[in-house]
């Protein structure tokens, strides 16, 4: 018997994250702070939250933030509000640094409880995203890294030898691929809206042809999609054909899923049309690496309902469902 067979799912939320606002109220800004209250609301309507178990968040600590970001970019409270308008699509208010702490020492949290068998997969209810952070500069609402302070931090703590990172958010996530494109222990591999480098944050290293730099060459894998409109067909064709054979090959101590929902359908940025049902089955093949491993990190996705559904969805899978079905007559595109 595989005695992680008996662990609970486990999750993360806090509302110390909501707190990260515009500074005029009255302004309603893509990334809202309502996203991951939606979230732990419909999961907890469902009834879901009841069968996992959670995960004590907290800010995070200094050195925990410097695993990959220099001094500058941790600045204090007052030094961030002073510098919003140097920043790329970045908002800030007096709560931004808090919730930014919050977001990562949850995560980091998670991570460990899944690494260290507490539990046996997990999802992270969290904002700010942070897959734009670079290692100097905050970006695309992007304050700090979470998904890559987790990953150095439980590399560093628990010994863990490599680690899988995959991005499906509609964006590219520069700062993710940049901060690990020299490291052979890191594998990023990113699905997202291209379009020749016009698409954000159109850097081109979210090209087909980037593949990493250094001791990092082929631990860099982009999925660049031609153009909107992708459907449950295209991702998961990607998923079989390209994403689970690399990973398999490269066979991770963990899975980290820097889950933008922003490729759903109705999203108002990422414009295509992947459903709930097929965030269930990118998730379900996921489970098949790393001994089951997993922990889903929300990123992006900037339409409140399908946020709420797609998390739904995935959460599910993690719980133990099979993934609904997929619509039989979806092809993926010939671009």
């Amino acid at each position: 018997l595989n005695k992680r067979r008996l662990l609970k799912t486990g999750f993360v939320y806090d509302t110390a994250m909501s707190y990260h606002a515009t500074p005029d109220p009255m302004e309603i800004h893509p990334e809202d702070p309502r996203r991951i209250f939606k979230i732990f609301n419909i999961l907890e309507r469902n009834g879901l939250l009841n069968e996992c178990k959670r995960i004590k968040s907290r800010r995070a600590l200094k050195e925990e933030i410097l695993l990959v970001h220099n001094i500058i970019h941790y600045r204090n409270r007052a030094d961030y509000i002073a510098m919003e308008n140097n920043y790329d699509s970045i908002y800030l208010n007096s709560n931004s640094f808090e919730s930014a702490l919050y977001a990562v020492g949850s995560l980091i949290e998670l991570l460990g409880a899944v690494i260290t068998n507490q539990i046996r997969n997990a999802m992270a209810i969290i904002r700010p995203p942070g897959h734009h952070a670079e290692s100097d500069v905050p970006m695309g609402f992007c304050l700090f890294n979470n998904v890559a302070i987790a990953t150095r931090a439980c590399m560093k703590n628990f010994g863990v030898k490599k680690t899988l990172i995959v991005d499906w958010d509609i964006h590219f996530g520069n700062g993710t691929q940049s901060i690990f494109s020299e490291d052979p222990n890191v594998l990023y591999i990113s699905l997202h809206r291209f379009e020749d480098g016009s698409f954000y944050p159109s850097d081109m290293k979210g090209s087909a042809s980037y593949t990493g730099y250094g001791k990092g060459i082929g631990k860099t894998v982009n999925i660049p999609w031609p153009c909107a409109g992708m459907t449950d067909a295209d991702y998961v064709y990607a998923f079989r054909e390209i994403i689970v054979p690399i990973a398999m090959e490269f066979n991770p101590d963990v899975v980290i899923v820097s889950a933008g929902f922003d490729a759903a359908l109705n999203d108002p940025i990422g414009k295509c049309n992947v459903t709930p049902a097929g965030y269930g089955h990118m998730t379900h093949m996921l489970k098949s690496i790393a001994n089951g491993k997993l922990v889903i990190a929300l990123e992006g996705g900037y339409d409140l309902n399908a946020i709420a559904v797609s998390a739904l969805a995935c959460m599910n899978v993690l719980l133990g469902d099979a993934p609904d079905p997929l619509q039989s007559d979806l092809y993926p595109k010939k671009e």
